[in-house]
């Protein structure tokens, strides 16, 4: 008896129990994600740019436009990059320019309130020097709300400032590449014969000393590579090669597939060591604009105003092998390596690509610059298009701290 009994209840408790292993997979899930929706943490990583496209849109020349924040007595200028000191033509002009998204509205940084809402908290830049130039902007624009600012170089930094006022620290950590990298020279003269002077060896898996330990002082990060990854800065005779778990990658990796994965061992050590309430950016690339060849072959940008939209695409299209296509090609790697991930696109290449007039060009402050480095068609004149990437900035953050 008792084991017909046991016989016919054990199939009832294993139907019983794949029922309620069903029901339980099944609404699991909407718990949790209605339960971390409400989080602090889920919020900030909601993307702030998902109701209004800002990077979209076109420049308008405006005679209303205000008076930039600050002119060439800033302390924090760098002087290549100090256009009004070094005379540079058309000042007025380039900062007459208004950037005016298509679908929505870009509000001018109020310094004041922006260092408020960012009271005791820290902004960090790494990258290359297109995040300096776009650091100086910044820093030279909240001076004007705290003038006893100081210079910062901390932790690793490169340069930055310390805002009493609000016990705020906006700073730029140098790492061109991302990862580590150092110089090796060639071991052996015995055969010149291969043209080597050496190499620079890149570990892919190791972040930069000058912002690997850096990653809890910051409450938010903008990350940028690219300008480096070109042969005019690592030529056949000294090489970039690539080595993971400290041994050479094989087969070698060129420059464009040892950049893919740098990003892909940066994005993830980002994503597994800076915490998940640091707000992150990814400023995407800032174009050059180069005319007739390139900074170190008689390069010029002597434009006096925008691009067109019609000409974009013949500078910029990798499809027309534009002139300068090497902005959108870096892009493309960037976005794949990103997606799934809490890092945000800084999208401020199409807005940038219009201003062929906003460069420092010939106007680089000292004598003899232009016969030495070339002409400066890649960083961009101060004050200028940097202070729109803030206004873009500051507009995000503020957008996303609000929800908090």
């Amino acid at each position: 008896m008792p084991t017909k009994l046991y016989s016919s209840i054990f199939p009832s408790i294993i139907f019983l129990s794949l029922v309620f292993l069903f029901l339980y997979s099944t609404f699991l899930p909407l718990y949790t994600n209605n339960h971390s929706s409400s989080s602090p943490a889920k919020k900030f990583l909601t993307s702030p740019s998902s109701y209004c496209n800002i990077f979209n849109g076109n420049w308008v020349l405006g005679s209303t436009k205000p008076r930039p924040f600050y002119d060439e007595t800033c302390p924090f200028h760098r002087n290549a990059w100090n256009c009004i000191k070094n005379k540079r033509d058309n000042m007025g002009i380039i900062n007459s320019w208004k950037w005016v998204p298509k679908d929505c509205s870009l509000e001018r940084i109020d310094p004041k309130g922006f260092l408020s809402l960012m009271r005791n908290r820290n902004i960090g830049f790494v990258g290359d020097s297109l995040n300096e130039n776009f650091l100086v902007s910044f820093l030279c624009i909240l001076r004007v709300a705290d003038v006893s600012a100081k210079k910062w170089k901390k932790k690793g930094a490169w340069r930055g400032a310390y805002f009493p006022k609000y016990n705020v620290t906006v700073a730029y950590h140098r790492a061109v590449l991302l990862a580590r990298y150092k110089w090796k020279p060639k071991q052996s003269a015995v055969s010149d014969q291969d043209g080597l002077k050496g190499i620079y060896r890149v570990d892919v898996d190791i972040p930069a000393d000058e912002w690997i330990n850096v990653r809890d002082f910051y409450d938010v990060l903008v990350f940028n590579t690219g300008h480096w990854w070109g042969y005019d800065k690592f030529p056949k005779e000294t090489p970039l090669v690539f080595y993971q778990q400290g041994q050479p990658i094989s087969p070698p990796l060129g420059l464009s597939d040892g950049l893919q994965v740098v990003l892909e061992n940066m994005v993830h050590y980002i994503q597994k060591e800076v915490p998940k309430n640091t707000l992150k950016f990814w400023r995407l690339q800032s174009p050059r604009h180069f005319y007739g060849g390139e900074w170190n072959e008689n390069g010029s940008c002597l434009s006096d105003r925008p691009l067109e939209e019609h000409q974009l695409d013949l500078w910029f299209d990798p499809s027309n092998n534009g002139v300068n296509k090497e902005a959108r090609t870096l892009n493309h790697l960037i976005k794949e390596a990103l997606q799934g991930t809490d890092i945000q696109l800084l999208d401020l290449t199409r807005l940038s690509e219009f201003r062929a007039d906003a460069h420092p060009a010939i106007w680089l402050g000292k004598k003899d610059a232009v016969l030495t480095w070339g002409q400066d068609c890649m960083h961009w004149c101060l004050p200028g298009v940097p202070d729109t990437w803030v206004n873009i900035l500051a507009q995000l953050i503020h957008n996303i701290l609000e929800t908090w």
